[in-house]
Order: C-alpha cells, then sequence, then structure tokens
C-alpha cells in the first residue's frame, strides 16, 4: 500500500491554535483508507526536500512568527514552486497564507513572498475576529474560526464562498485559494475536525491521484455527528 508523507512545515512556529490536530485527523483519516502515514516535522534550519512529500501542512502563527517563517521559507521559492505545478498537495491555514502571494504590503513597507499566486496580502490596523460560515464548491456548510490583522486582493479561484463573517477582504464574498492541489484559507484552529466532509475530499483527491478506491466513510461516523450537531447551534443570519 501506498506510503503517503506528510511535511508539518514550520510545526513549532506556525501552531498557534493547536493546529496539529488538522494533520494527526488527516493522518487518522487517511490510514482509514488503507495508506501508511509518515509525518515529518520540519522547521527553520531544517533541510526540506520539496520532492520527497505528498502532502505540505503550514498553519498560523503570531505576527512576529509569521516575519520569522517568511525570512526562511523564501529560500524554498523555487522548490515550492516546483512541487505546486507537480499538483503535491498543500493545505495552508491561517496567516501562513500571506507566504503565497507576491508580496505583504504593512504601512509603506513591501515583503517580497513567494509569488505563487498573484496576490497581495496587507496587513491592516484592525483585526478580524470571529466564527466564520462558509459553502465550499460543492455546496456544503464550512465552520471555523478567524482572528487576522491581514486581508488579501485574491481575485480567482476562491476555495470559499462567504455565509456569515469576512471573506478574503470585509467586501468580498469568496474566502481562500484553490488551485491544483493547493487549498489555502485563512480559517483557524482544527479546520479538518470540524469539517470532516472537507477532509475526506481531501483524502478522496489523494485516493485519485494514487488510484486507490475511495471507501466512503460510516453514516455513524462520529466526526459527522459533531459535525451536524455543531452546525444546527451556528448562528443563521450575518
Amino acid at each position: 500500500m501506498k506510503t503517503i508523507k506528510i511535511a508539518h512545515l514550520y510545526y513549532d512556529l506556525m501552531n498557534l491554535y493547536g493546529e496539529n490536530g488538522n494533520v494527526r485527523f488527516l493522518q487518522s483519516r487517511l490510514e482509514r483508507q488503507g495508506f501508511k502515514v509518515q509525518i515529518h516535522f520540519l522547521t527553520i534550519d531544517d533541510k526540506i526536500d520539496f520532492n520527497s512529500y505528498d502532502i505540505y501542512y503550514i498553519g498560523t502563527g503570531s505576527e512576529k512568527n509569521e516575519k520569522i517563517v517568511l525570512e526562511d521559507i523564501l529560500k524554498y521559492k523555487k522548490e515550492i514552486k516546483a512541487a505546486f505545478l507537480k499538483n503535491k498537495f498543500f493545505l495552508i491555514t491561517g496567516n501562513a497564507l500571506n507566504f503565497f502571494g507576491t508580496k505583504i504590503q504593512e504601512n509603506d513597507k513591501e515583503t517580497k513572498a513567494l509569488d505563487i499566486f498573484p496576490y497581495i496580502s496587507t496587513i491592516e490596523d484592525f483585526r478580524i475576529v470571529g466564527e466564520q460560515r462558509y459553502l465550499d464548491r460543492n455546496g456544503k456548510e464550512i465552520i471555523g474560526f478567524n482572528n487576522r490583522n491581514c486581508i488579501t486582493d485574491i481575485k480567482e479561484n476562491h476555495l470559499f464562498t462567504k455565509i456569515m463573517g469576512c471573506g478574503c477582504n470585509p467586501n468580498s464574498q469568496k474566502e481562500g485559494i484553490h488551485e491544483k492541489n493547493f487549498y489555502g484559507t485563512y480559517l483557524l484552529g482544527p479546520l479538518l475536525v470540524r469539517n470532516p466532509h472537507f477532509c475526506d475530499k481531501l483524502v478522496k483527491e489523494l485516493c485519485r491521484t494514487y488510484e486507490v478506491p475511495f471507501k466512503e466513510p460510516d453514516r455513524d461516523d462520529v466526526s459527522y455527528i459533531a459535525y451536524e450537531r455543531y452546525l444546527n447551534n451556528f448562528p443563521k443570519k450575518s
């Protein structure tokens, strides 16, 4: 059976909301499909071979840690672009999304980013905080949380559509980015745990990539039950 290798990048600096739970949950869902899973925890000063992994995950961090990581990750700019073009899987949450645009704007200062996508991230003097409610491309509801001081001008290939909360910026009805096998969103915390159907969508894509039959989750899957119960208590109006 295929071994899936997950690179949890900057796990020590970009894990502000316990987002290692996303990696553990993804591991469990992949193992249900019969995959063997290896998780490699990599950070500053580690040598990262972007040809060696199937999935790359970066979570959110403090503004201070975001700057530290950006300085380090820029040295892999060519390798990350190549991995993206080879259809490697990326799951990027929180302010790590800022790394993948062209630049980060803060007041009059501009900092170059990875330039994988043509968007600019802007650091604002206000924060966007609170529960968010979106629709994915299949019309399935996504629930999550924001606590950020940044916005983007992503214009296409959005991941979600807003029901309640904030999009890429306060004037946008769209949020995140999905192109090839890259999934990026400002949503924080255990995104995959709270939205098991979204996790299983990623797993299904991996199964298709490696020509492994996908096993549908059980109807009494506890994660789906928890999702439905939480959704029933979620505010219905923005």
